[in-house]
């Protein structure tokens, strides 16, 4: 197993109020609930540095297809197992093909916005906040393209409704958490609702998880992108 501290590598551990660390990186102080037995804490801008390239990256893509495209962010450096990153990639992903696919968007701005919204999702939303930031991130898309504010009426409900079917497809499923399997969760949703409210028919892909070995709570057969390992 790979993923757990990224100091150390030993068990994290959540804690039930928050307390101010120091990161072992930057040793900026912050508020948080996670730190690993040892007591190494990594802040929000540590553990997601180098994510600024999820733009160029997909200002770059061609592909009608959101799967294919979180993949391909989940392969770059800065991208862990579990953590707030995917709190971006997936409205990324699904701004970017839904650009491909004949959506109107200035995809550059949409980007910009998406990581903006998304960083400000805290890693162990999913846990604290009964809102998974996958799910989370999905609403931010249909938010960003619907130009949707508070005041705003259908575009108000549409990207709630998002959020809504993200996060029932990750609640049925249950815990502990999975950050690549809540992503294709809300991406697999999202695609649906695209084509159903939207008018915009993105491609979509059976996914089969290669994550497993990494993931120290993979919860198995249990999971339905779940491929057995040789």
């Amino acid at each position: 197993m790979e993923e757990e501290c990224l100091i150390c590598g030993a068990p994290l551990i959540y804690l039930e109020t928050d307390e101010e660390m120091e990161c072992a990186v930057c040793h900026k102080k912050e508020r948080s609930k996670t730190k690993c037995i040892k007591g190494h804490f990594v802040c929000s801008e540590c553990h997601t540095r180098g994510m600024d390239a999820i733009i160029g990256l997909c200002l770059g893509e061609t592909s009608k297809n959101p799967i294919a495209i979180l993949e391909k962010m989940m392969r770059q450096p800065f991208c862990h197992m579990h953590g707030p990153e995917h709190h971006v990639m997936v409205g990324a992903a699904l701004l970017t093909a839904y650009k491909n696919a004949g959506g109107i968007l200035d995809l550059e701005a949409a980007l910009s916005q998406m990581q903006s919204r998304g960083k400000e999702v805290p890693g162990g939303a999913c846990g604290f906040w009964g809102a998974c930031g996958a799910g989370l991130s999905a609403g931010m898309f249909v938010s960003i393209i619907s130009k949707s504010t508070p005041l705003s009426q259908e575009e108000f409900g549409l990207s709630h409704l998002m959020t809504a079917r993200a996060l029932e497809k990750i609640g049925k499923v249950g815990g502990p958490r999975c950050c690549k399997r809540d992503s294709y969760l809300s991406i697999l949703a999202a695609i649906d609702f695209a084509r159903e409210h939207l008018g915009v028919e993105m491609e979509r892909q059976e996914v089969l998880c290669g994550w497993s070995s990494r993931n120290n709570q993979c919860i198995g057969g249990r999971c339905p992108f779940f491929a057995c390992q040789p």
